[in-house]
């Protein structure tokens, strides 16, 4: 393995590798070596990827060369990657970082690793999350710290945090997150990548739940989806994830509407930069006004403000309504409620998605922060509660940036994490574009858009 193969070639975007292996100017074995090789330097300072499957990779990667020998053409034949700790992928554990799971070891793929391995893709291992997926942070007793390949000192975020610096730091170009409090957005923009979070249940999610728990219904809220380098591998990854599960596939067939525009003058834009509860950093806020500006002179509609935007702070309610019951199932002293209440959370969320699809005749995207900050120190106190951020000098809750992800994710709407700039102390951060229920196709379009005007994923120094 030459290392200019392993410095320039992992460096291509999934979507240019795909075309090389299809051509044969690489080969996938040659891919997993160069990964591998990078995930075992990089990754000693960065811990991200937590689980290795290097053998099995390899011979994943020796089957493809075989398939691509034959003249087979599959959307990820031969590309090399790694998912999150959570899904669960055949004879590896899956944990969720949680030490009474530690020796659980997934039976089955989850329906989305399936649909990943069926593409092509070669599964390298899995990546780093907090315990039961419910931090800011990527630290759990089973696995350690994931840190940020931007600042060591720093979080990359959670709970798709391993994914995320992963990605950044060159390890691999594409991963399978989750995310129902901005676990695949959050992780995006402290690193400095792209990530989807798709519209409620376009991807199955069975696969994707605590170890040793029976199969059931889902969780309300709760999506996977891919993180990646570039918008265009998104969608890639989008298209071979998406999809109704068994079941519904009886009567049901993907349908998705193409992008709304084809030319960013035409797109119709809101920029919501205020939350009433999730203050923001004022260089964040302004490299989100810039983003409108640089909008407005490529000719595209942008309004910083309207009357068709839903109550913030009611927006708030109806999410956390939903979530908190969701994340706390199981738990022990959690606090239940009755059915009645949770039905007339469902109601709530019923009425906020018609207000959503109303804006949305008006405007085709909404562009939002995603965090108040940039990627924050490591914060060690046991109870989250306790945690505070800074936000513009001053103290804010841990958790307040829950009302960011909450616009997308209590209305069951696609939403693209994509890099917007850096600090002033060079981290990066990034835009949240929110569109219409199953119009993913249109906030990835936007962001490809975005990404040839105004540029996209750099890399860390030093990657």
């Amino acid at each position: 393995m030459s290392e200019t193969l392993s410095r320039d070639t992992l460096d291509a975007s999934a979507t240019d590798l795909v075309a090389a292996l299809a051509a044969r100017r690489v080969s996938a074995l040659e891919l997993a070596d160069a990964a591998i090789a990078r995930i075992g330097d990089r990754d000693k300072a960065i811990n991200a990827v937590v689980v290795r499957d290097f053998d099995r990779g390899r011979d994943a990667a020796r089957e493809a060369d075989a398939a691509l020998a034959r003249g087979e053409r599959r959307p990820l034949l031969g590309l090399p990657m790694t998912v999150k700790e959570s899904h669960d992928v055949a004879g590896l554990p899956t944990t969720w970082g949680f030490p009474p799971f530690k020796d659980a070891i997934a039976a089955a793929d989850s329906v989305g690793v399936a649909r990943l391995k069926a593409a092509g893709a070669v599964i390298l291992g899995k990546t780093n999350v907090p315990p039961w997926l419910a931090d800011y942070q990527s630290n759990n007793p089973i696995y350690g710290r994931t840190r940020n390949p931007w600042d060591l000192d720093r979080t990359p975020g959670g709970s798709s945090g391993g994914s995320a610096a992963a990605l950044a730091a060159g390890m691999v170009p594409l991963e399978f997150g989750s995310d129902i409090g901005g676990s695949i957005r959050m992780p995006a923009h402290f690193c400095g990548v792209y990530g989807h979070k798709p519209s409620y249940n376009l991807i199955p999610t069975r696969g994707h739940q605590p170890p040793m728990t029976p199969e059931g219904a889902g969780v309300v809220l709760a999506v996977v989806g891919p993180l990646a380098r570039t918008p265009a591998d998104l969608g890639l990854a989008l298209e071979v994830l998406a999809g109704p599960d068994r079941d519904d596939a009886v009567g049901y067939r993907l349908a998705l509407p193409p992008p709304r525009h084809e030319r960013l003058a035409d797109y119709r834009v809101l920029i919501v930069d205020r939350h009433p509860l999730a203050p923001v950093d004022d260089e964040i806020r302004a490299g989100l006004n810039a983003l409108g500006d640089k909008l407005e002179a490529q000719g595209a509609s942008v309004a910083r403000s309207s009357d068709l935007l839903p109550d913030l702070e009611k927006v708030n309610a109806v999410y956390m309504g939903l979530l908190v019951p969701a994340m706390s199932r199981g738990q022990p002293g959690a606090k239940t409620i009755s059915a009645h209440e949770w039905m007339a959370q469902l109601d709530a969320q019923a009425q906020l998605r018609r207000q959503w699809a109303r804006l949305f005749e008006s405007f085709d995207v909404v562009l939002t922060p995603i965090h108040g900050a940039a990627a924050f120190p490591h914060d060690d106190e046991p109870d989250p509660s306790k945690r505070t951020l800074t936000v513009n000098g001053e103290t804010v809750s841990y958790f307040a940036p829950a009302g960011w992800s909450g616009l997308a994710t209590g209305g069951n709407l696609p939403s693209t994490a994509i890099p917007a700039g850096r600090t002033r102390a060079g981290l990066p951060y990034g835009v949240q574009v929110t569109g219409p229920y199953l119009e993913d196709r249109t906030t990835l379009a936007f962001a490809a858009l975005a990404e040839r005007e105004f540029g996209g994923f750099v890399a860390p120094p030093g990657y």
